[in-house]
């Protein structure tokens, strides 16, 4: 067992983004990357929406970019899941370690159709973010899964940018809040398609160029949003920090603190808002701040 001023657990946007700005403050942090380092975006292709870059850089690429400035630093890195922990007493307890302070950064999973074409399209047609896709939909016919204020939400961006937008819904009503329909409703370029659901992705080399319905039709798309919802990175922590009905960690608003002293979370483990890489880092930089602050005292 060692016992460290701070612990990072997770490996994405706000991960690195905490150990950055730890590491600079001179608190050594060590950072738990988990099974899947880099989290969602190591699943993205081209990042047009993230500052600092006059190209797109994939996800990936940026992912390691952060871990190799985390790196130099001071940033300690250690390829290790985290399966339980203990936050009752000082000092916390994280797996085989213990802490003054904690991060909690592991994100969130999109959920997916479970379809084998839709794995084999995600990235080249097939994405759960409109916010972070939709621009290279520009002009086209796109189809957006789901029935939710996700889902609503996703089809009424999209509808600014893309040509049509049809909402596909296994149901004959929505879930969505009535002022998000009435949005969606009112949109000339929205339609929606009942009781249906995607049976599979169609495309070629150049990506998706349409999707079968459990009804027999084919839509001419060249993009699929699957809005159904995340699940956040929680499990661990259920128990130790409080959490909300959909399993995020309850912080206090505007702050990545947690009612737990010295823990904290940042990015899409809390945050079931904006969920954006530049959100995460943003939350993983006040994090840190807030850890070397409740450190200092």
């Amino acid at each position: 067992m060692t016992h460290e001023r701070l612990i990072i657990i997770g490996a994405g946007p706000a991960g690195w983004t905490a150990a950055i700005y730890a590491a600079r403050a001179g608190l050594s942090p060590l950072i738990l990357t988990g099974p899947e380092p880099g989290g969602q975006l190591m699943t993205t292709t081209d990042v047009e929406n993230y500052p600092g870059f006059v190209e797109a850089v994939t996800g990936p690429d940026l992912m390691a970019a952060m871990r190799g400035q985390a790196e130099r630093v001071g940033t300690r890195v250690v390829e290790e899941a985290v399966e339980a922990v203990d936050f009752a007493a000082s000092p916390l307890r994280v797996g085989p370690h213990t802490a003054d302070a904690v991060i909690i950064a592991t994100g969130a999973k999109a959920r997916w159709l479970g379809l084998p074409s839709e794995e084999a399209f995600k990235g080249r047609g097939v994405s759960a973010c409109a916010t972070c896709d939709g621009f290279f939909f520009r002009g086209q016919d796109v189809a957006v899964v789901g029935g939710g204020n996700a889902a609503a939400e996703e089809a009424l961006y999209l509808s600014g940018l893309c040509r049509s937008v049809t909402l596909i819904h296994r149901r004959d009503a929505l879930r969505a809040e009535k002022i998000a329909q009435d949005r969606l409703f009112a949109r000339k370029n929205i339609a929606v398609k009942w009781n249906a659901q995607v049976a599979e992705v169609v495309g070629d080399a150049s990506g998706v160029t349409g999707v079968r319905l459990t009804t027999g039709e084919i839509l001419g798309v060249t993009g699929l949003f699957v809005a159904i919802g995340h699940d956040p990175a929680t499990a661990p922590f259920a128990g130790h920090v409080p959490l909300d009905s959909e399993g995020y960690i309850v912080v206090e608003p505007g702050t990545p603190c947690t009612a737990v002293p010295g823990v904290f979370a940042a990015g899409d483990v809390a945050d079931k808002t904006y969920r954006q890489a530049i959100t995460a880092a943003g939350m993983g930089c006040m994090a840190a701040l807030e850890a070397e602050r409740f450190l200092a005292h």
